[in-house]
């Protein structure tokens, strides 16, 4: 947009300056003429509470410059409702802005607040999956996703599905994983089904088959064993399968290591074996956490040792 001193549909506004504090301001932050003039017009509509077309789209100029400024994002939605706009066609304009600055969180709030008064996810999940084309690991898509969910009942309406598509284009995807659990576990604390408790741990084993070193879904798989209300000694085997410490040069997973330790320590006759696993952690395996995993060691009463 041109110049708002110059156009006409603003002459009767007179803008109000940013106040720096003073005549001599300590940090007076330097911004552009163009954001400096639709800022002092943006302050005095606000002073006045205008509801207006062009206060509407004099939000989207300084979006436009500066998508960060969350007051803005409050002052338009206000207008959108009060003038009753089409909400469709704002999300229309979300699209393209949340496609242009992906890092933005105060756009998902927004959606948020106009996806609620539209009263329906349709076209979302559309839209998410764009978004997770350019990255499907954003923290802001993903828990927006979660609110589509539980705002609109979508636990069964083709969620894990989706979830797993991700995970076999990328098993290391940690988001997808944390949702994966939330769409299994997060509806209500009651007890769940043991078929669904046995499905979830071979996804787990399998995924981690895949790619044993990947820490995701040994994660997971210790969460589902303890939403299961079973003992961590009941992945003894398959732990084994990936790192012994009878064969310390052959383990292929740190992670196979950590949980052998963990599942040791409980033991009272495999305290030594725990200290022992702990121990290649910490000077061969994950060097890099020593001073954890001699933590871990003297929480079993056993002196530590150096990386």
């Amino acid at each position: 947009m041109g110049s708002y001193s110059e156009n006409p549909d603003w002459a009767d506004i007179e803008p109000i300056p940013q106040d720096e504090g003073g005549p001599n301001p300590l940090a007076a932050i330097h911004y552009s003429e163009e954001y400096s003039e639709a800022m002092g017009y943006l302050r005095a509509v606000m002073a006045r509470n205008e509801m207006s077309s062009r206060a509407l789209a004099l939000t989207e100029d300084i979006i436009d410059m500066n998508p960060a400024h969350y007051t803005i994002w409050l002052y338009r939605a206000e207008i959108l409702f009060a003038i009753k706009a089409d909400l469709h066609q704002e999300l229309e304009w979300l699209n393209e802005t949340a496609l242009a600055h992906q890092k933005n969180y105060q756009i998902w709030n927004h959606r948020q607040t106009v996806v609620d008064r539209v009263d329906s996810p349709a076209g979302e999940a559309e839209f998410i999956a764009r978004m997770f084309e350019k990255d499907a690991k954003n923290y802001h898509v993903w828990s927006y996703r979660q609110w589509l969910v539980r705002r609109f009942d979508l636990w069964d309406k083709g969620e894990l599905e989706d979830v797993e598509l991700l995970l076999k284009h990328d098993i290391r995807n940690n988001s997808a994983w944390n949702h994966r659990w939330f769409i299994v576990f997060g509806k209500d604390d009651g007890a769940v089904a043991d078929d669904i408790i046995q499905r979830e741990l071979g996804y787990a084993k399998n995924a981690v088959r895949l790619a044993p070193q990947n820490q995701s879904p040994w994660n997971y798989l210790k969460g589902v064993t303890r939403r299961a209300g079973n003992l961590m000694s009941s992945l003894k085997d398959f732990a084994s399968e990936f790192a012994s410490i009878e064969q310390p040069d052959d383990v292929r997973s740190s992670h196979a290591l950590d949980l052998l330790a963990e599942i040791y320590s409980q033991e009272a006759d495999q305290k030594s074996d725990a200290a022992t696993a702990l121990d290649l952690l910490a000077t061969h395996y994950d060097p890099i956490r020593a001073n954890y995993w001699n933590y871990r060691k003297a929480l079993l009463g056993q002196p530590a040792t150096a990386a």
